[in-house]
């Protein structure tokens, strides 16, 4: 019989660190850090990288991604990244926001970010609820969701509707682009690492403001198995916030 040569095929990207995850069973947060960490290392950006985290369970991804990170406060990423790209704009800026924190404390700063087209590129983790604080509503939980504030579902009557950010972040002449993907199954994952690269390459190349809404699981304030809230995500929170790009001034250039 031959021996057989293994050969590997995958491994650690060079900017993530080799450590243990804190993140719970099924969070899709470690496939996004990977994600990012690919994209920066296919563009040779770990010297050269700042990233801004936020407040709540996006906050730890100085724990795993190995460049400079600046802790912003609560809902601030867009603003602190806006002064650390003019003071240091050599550099690649971005922020890795929850939609607690972006979509709600932050909505202003990120609005008026994008509006200004700032030089930065904010990645946006969408899992409809507030993670790391005990399951609260969320301005993206959907209608019909159970929280720890919302025990019968949220109301459109009382509530209003779960906010679509990367459509209403597309509008503004400062986006350069603007897209919503997933990471629930292999499909959307690639889908998810070409627009990640494409909303770096905006930054790189001068075109304003970059951004990529991530639909994202949340099993254990979703109350679900991991495999339970990846379903979820096919069946229910892609049918209210539909994947693609709704913005591409990279495209438009070319």
């Amino acid at each position: 019989m031959s021996e057989v040569q293994e050969k590997q095929v995958f491994s650690l990207p060079k900017c993530m660190k080799d450590v243990p995850t804190h993140f719970c069973p099924g969070c899709h947060h470690g496939i996004i850090h990977r994600l990012v960490a690919q994209t920066i290392d296919d563009l040779n950006l770990q010297d050269t990288s700042i990233c801004i985290g936020s407040v709540g369970c996006s906050v730890f991804i100085y724990d795993y991604i190995d460049v400079d990170t600046v802790e912003a406060p609560h809902g601030r990423a867009p603003a602190v990244a806006t002064g650390v790209k003019r003071a240091r704009p050599e550099n690649f800026v971005f922020a890795y926001q929850g939609d607690g924190d972006l979509a709600a404390i932050g909505l202003s700063e990120i609005v008026h970010c994008a509006n200004r087209g700032e030089r930065v590129t904010i990645i946006f983790v969408n899992n409809t609820v507030y993670g790391m604080t005990g399951g609260q509503m969320a301005p993206t939980t959907l209608v019909g969701q159970k929280t720890t504030t919302s025990p019968y579902g949220r109301r459109e009557s009382k509530e209003g509707y779960p906010l679509k950010m990367a459509e209403m972040l597309a509008f503004l002449e400062g986006t350069a682009f603007s897209a919503r993907v997933a990471v629930n199954n292999i499909k959307n994952i690639i889908k998810a690492k070409k627009a990640l690269k494409k909303a770096f390459l905006v930054q790189l190349e001068g075109l304003g403001f970059g951004f990529v809404e991530v639909l994202s699981a949340c099993p254990t304030n979703w109350h679900m198995t991991p495999l339970e809230a990846n379903e979820r995500v096919e069946r229910e929170m892609m049918e209210y916030f539909p994947l693609g790009i709704y913005k591409d001034k990279l495209k438009d250039k070319k």
